[in-house]
């Protein structure tokens, strides 16, 4: 007799273990202080917000920090990162999804569902890790880690590149699509303050595939010690990267500017610039 097969897709995040770290951040004296990442997606997105011409009415703000977005955008509905987000259709003219999207097991789903809470030609800004982000610990941690046990277990969540994330964009419905970049330059006096400056953010390892058991003092150690030996500033502190990818689009709506049909254009680029065409031989 053949096993029935789990129609469930494998989870790339626990969830319940990243509600336990969270839990256990807030808990924590040093939260306001290591939330500064929070605090550099909050600037962001009002900085992009300033850059369009439109009033917002009904904003929603999907973060798991609600205290880091209190006052920012007044009358905002807030709401957590949760699996399935908790945003009536047609409901927002603004939705940002701030810091989150790393630690969604359907990133595609998240931003659908973003969309449907839009109202039409609404605005969603996501901000998200890019892939640039911790390269220097994940590097140091790989190595420390095949050295002192031979192996090599899931221990930084991969992020998206830029180009990927952008996908996302249109993947989930969203019209008129721009991703760009802001790396941040962080320094720290150790990687062990760094790996306690995530903890206490609650960014401490919740991939379903990560080892149930403490990390060994030795890979720690070794790991600290390969990152001193190659991501040393001049001032002996250590460079830690993070990127930051912020994503726009817009729920489609018939206003919105859509491109011609080639051949279709009305005027001669090379007119409108001024320059003389040279034909080219068959």
């Amino acid at each position: 007799m053949s096993r029935p097969v789990s129609s469930q897709a494998p989870q790339l995040i626990d969830r319940s273990a990243l509600a336990t770290h969270r839990a256990r951040a807030r808990r924590a004296p040093e939260l306001a202080r290591a939330l500064f990442l929070h605090e550099a997606a909050r600037d962001e997105a009002q900085d992009r917000l300033m850059m369009v011409n439109r009033a917002f009415n009904s904003p929603a703000i999907v973060t798991p920090f609600p205290e880091i977005w209190q006052g920012a955008l007044p009358g905002a509905r807030i709401v957590p990162d949760n699996e399935v987000l908790d945003l009536e259709p047609a409901a927002h003219d603004l939705v940002i999804h701030a810091l989150a999207l790393h630690w969604a097991n359907d990133p595609v789903g998240q931003l659908i569902q973003c969309r449907r809470a839009l109202r039409a030609d609404g605005l969603c800004v996501t901000i998200a890790f890019g892939g640039e982000t911790l390269s220097e610990l994940r590097a140091a941690l790989g190595q420390a880690e095949i050295e002192v046990t031979g192996g090599l277990s899931p221990r930084v969540l991969p992020m998206g590149e830029i180009r990927d994330l952008g996908a996302l964009l249109q993947r989930a419905g969203l019209a008129l699509p721009v991703a760009d970049s802001l790396p941040l330059d962080v320094s720290y006096e150790s990687a062990l303050h760094l790996m306690r400056d995530l903890r206490a953010m609650g960014e401490a390892n919740a991939l379903s595939a990560r080892l149930r058991h403490p990390t060994r003092r030795a890979v720690l150690l070794r790991a600290a010690e390969l990152y001193a030996q190659t991501y040393a500033r001049p001032d002996g502190r250590l460079k830690a990267t993070f990127e930051l990818v912020t994503l726009t689009g817009w729920a489609p709506d018939e206003s919105q500017q859509k491109p011609l049909r080639p051949g279709t254009a009305a005027h001669r680029l090379a007119d409108a610039l001024g320059a003389r065409e040279t034909p080219l031989k068959d």
